[in-house]
């Protein structure tokens, strides 16, 4: 079964930029099966999806509901939000990063290679590179990693250069640097073991980057703190940022309105949901 979404989608298209910031975008409600799913650490797991004979590849920033297994202690109702962590070597391979937090997650987390699951997307609008951009800082922590992965790929793949800084709570609980290093990007790795991940710390790292002229635009996901950091300096310099918004959601199609965030455009106060609107939205429009 496929959803039309009839509303624009501003992309980068998987590692090519569009002319065109938007787009019309195909859902595929479809049963998936495990190709893998493993530990990446104690908290952390990697699964990829496939799904044969549909194209379900997404744009960086963009998110899948999964349908999670009953278990023998949790029966998860609804499905689970999951952004987008790689395109496989396949159109018909996804893949995604997951903390494993609760009922949903932790019956995510039994699935094993060649086990069935069910999956909505590509929902949601992504990310937008703009072609005038040379230099792009983004800064992610935890599961956001996930997220901004994608969205460097295409970047590099268009030629701009990469700043990513990776917060982390323990030097041993840092991950996805391979993400960021294969397709060469800078790599910043800052952990709260050694206090670097401060936010002082890192709002000079970023303005290091931006007054050597190597930030056209800032980007970031989930974390409040480092999204407050993005807007402090988008402000103080007048650039562009991004985020892109975690959010609990029951539907992800726009329709139970469960995922409702309050937004500032210019001097109004408005609502927006983040799955039909969002997840990524303009970083000075977000109320951090």
């Amino acid at each position: 079964m496929s959803f039309f979404l009839s509303n624009s989608m501003p992309v980068a298209a998987g590692d090519q930029l569009q002319s065109s910031p938007a787009r019309n975008g195909m859902a595929h409600d479809t049963v998936g099966t495990v190709v893998s799913n493993h530990h990446v650490n104690a908290l952390y797991k990697h699964i990829v999806i496939t799904c044969p004979q549909t194209r379900i590849w997404g744009e960086p920033g963009q998110f899948y509901m999964l349908t999670c297994p009953p278990g023998p202690e949790d029966r998860p109702f609804f499905r689970r939000p999951m952004s987008l962590y790689a395109n496989g070597r396949r159109p018909d391979t996804v893949e995604f990063l997951y903390k494993i937090t609760g009922a949903g997650t932790r019956a995510l987390a039994t699935l094993k290679e060649g086990e069935s699951i069910r999956l909505l997307g590509p929902l949601g609008h992504g990310f937008t590179l703009q072609p005038d951009w040379k230099h792009l800082v983004v800064v992610g922590r935890g599961v956001g990693l996930a997220t901004l992965a994608p969205l460097v790929k295409a970047a590099r793949a268009n030629n701009l250069g990469v700043t990513a800084i990776l917060s982390s709570r323990e030097r041993h609980m840092s991950m996805s640097q391979h993400h960021f290093v294969d397709v060469g990007a800078r790599l910043v790795e800052v952990n709260d073991d050694d206090g670097s991940s401060a936010p002082d710390n890192v709002m000079e790292c970023i303005r290091a980057q931006i007054q050597a002229g190597q930030c056209d635009a800032l980007f970031t996901c989930g974390s409040k703190r480092l999204l407050g950091i993005i807007q402090h300096l988008a402000r103080e310099y007048s650039l562009p940022g991004q985020v892109a918004l975690e959010q609990q959601m029951a539907c992800g199609l726009g329709m139970c309105f469960s995922c409702v965030r309050v937004m500032c455009e210019g001097q109004k106060t408005i609502h927006r949901r983040v799955c039909w609107d969002g997840p990524v939205f303009d970083a000075l429009e977000v109320q951090s």
